[in-house]
């Protein structure tokens, strides 16, 4: 079986099931702008990368996003049409369907059933937009967020069969789409992310952390940024600091913005913050970016992991620290909501009040043992409903499914 994944930004979601897949014999196919891992026996075929959205004069308002995402639609189906003259047309074809990727699909590949990646519908109420109480979405951006989605409903026309990680991630798409879109999520490897209270994590400045020293409160985001709820999460950190003067609050991110807009003036949010803030510098430590397998230590030494999100999509650092048997204070959010349950996995908090937040882990650190329970259940919470090998099993069924064909299993996964 020949298996082709679309995706921009390398594997992303399917490097799992890509690795899996491999392994156990089959054919696969990349075809992506950049590679952010290799997994070994994969066919990688890069396509020209597009610029950003262009401005142009002439343009109707707002048409510069789904113009970008068809000029990447157009890159992916040339590869393709190039592939098919060179004998290499795959049986399936499993693709993101947020970036124009799959648009013309089944204008080059009419007979190929195709999976699509259902990640995140944008909408003008209800998600991330309209969220904070100062940033409600006039005309303008409704228009724009409705022609943002122009790629996915037509990408949801051509394919067979969708998947989304989350209920609520596949509640946001068109009522008369979602009884074509399964849900399972990517999976943890809950063998690799398991409870660890003895280990160390070493930070890219040589500096060792570990849980016989002060209590240490993680945060984790790809940036720190409002979406993640980073500025809360500050906020906390001053207030609890106040009383818990030991406390340690390790912010992991880059500074960046993934997701939202700079700051007023630009520049990191962090920067922009901490001016406002009185923080003892001995009491926070921003070490960046790091390894994954030092992620995976900070979670286990943790003694609280703070989780904030906008109604927006659930990270993967959650299910992993959850996994890590961590101790889960997240925000009151929908998509926190689908996995914690708060008192017996973890705590919410509302997303905006950081008194609550700031209660919230002064308790989990004046009274660790009290909380046992909860991260015993996080963690059984990821083996019942988050199993990589169980999300590997479902999503190579809805491939078999849709192909006709079986696969033969393999689940030594190395990631």
């Amino acid at each position: 079986m020949h298996v082709a994944f679309v995706h921009r930004r390398g594997f992303g979601q399917f490097a799992a099931l890509a690795t899996h897949l491999v392994q156990a014999g089959n054919e696969v196919s990349l075809i992506t702008e950049t590679i952010d891992q290799k997994i070994p026996s994969v066919r990688v075929i890069r396509h020209r990368a597009e610029s950003g959205p262009r401005a142009n004069p002439d343009m109707a308002r707002h048409m510069g996003t789904p113009d970008h995402h068809a000029r990447i639609g157009h890159r992916v189906a040339d590869t393709f049409d190039a592939m098919g003259r060179q004998g290499l047309v795959p049986d399936m074809v499993v693709g993101h369907i947020g970036w124009g990727s799959m648009m013309f699909l089944k204008d080059v590949l009419p007979q190929v059933p195709a999976l699509g990646y259902c990640e995140f519908f944008y909408r003008s109420e209800g998600a991330d937009i309209g969220f904070a109480p100062d940033e409600q979405p006039d005309l303008e951006t409704r228009k724009r967020l409705r022609l943002r989605n122009i790629a996915q409903v037509l990408s949801l026309e051509a394919i067979e069969a969708g998947i989304s990680p989350t209920h609520w991630q596949r509640s946001l798409y068109p009522a008369d789409t979602q009884g074509r879109i399964s849900v399972c999520h990517d999976g943890v490897d809950t063998a690799r992310f398991r409870p660890n209270s003895t280990t160390s994590a070493t930070l890219p400045d040589g500096r060792v952390l570990n849980s016989g020293g002060p209590p240490i409160v993680t945060f984790v985001a790809r940036d720190l940024e409002p979406y993640r709820g980073f500025p809360q999460v500050l906020h906390a950190a001053a207030k609890v600091v106040r009383q818990r003067p030991d406390a340690l609050f390790v912010f992991v991110g880059g500074n960046g913005v993934s997701y939202g807009v700079p700051p007023p003036g630009g520049g990191a949010w962090k920067d922009h913050l901490l001016k406002s803030l009185d923080i003892p510098p001995e009491n926070i430590l921003f070490p960046g970016v790091v390894p994954h397998s030092v992620l995976r230590q900070i979670f286990q030494i943790s003694a609280a992991h703070l989780y904030f999100t906008y109604p927006f999509v659930l990270s993967w650092s959650m299910l992993e620290a959850m996994a890590c048997g961590a101790l889960i204070i997240g925000s009151d959010t929908a998509p926190v909501r689908e996995v914690i349950r708060s008192g017996r996995n973890g705590l919410l908090v509302p997303f905006f009040d950081t008194d609550a937040l700031a209660e919230a882990v002064l308790g989990a650190l004046k009274n660790p043992e009290g909380h046992l329970g909860m991260r015993a259940a996080a963690r059984r919470t990821v083996e019942r409903r988050f199993r990589l090998t169980d999300c590997l099993d479902y999503q190579q069924g809805l491939l078999e499914k849709l192909a006709g064909k079986s696969f033969s299993r393999s689940y030594a996964v190395e990631m």
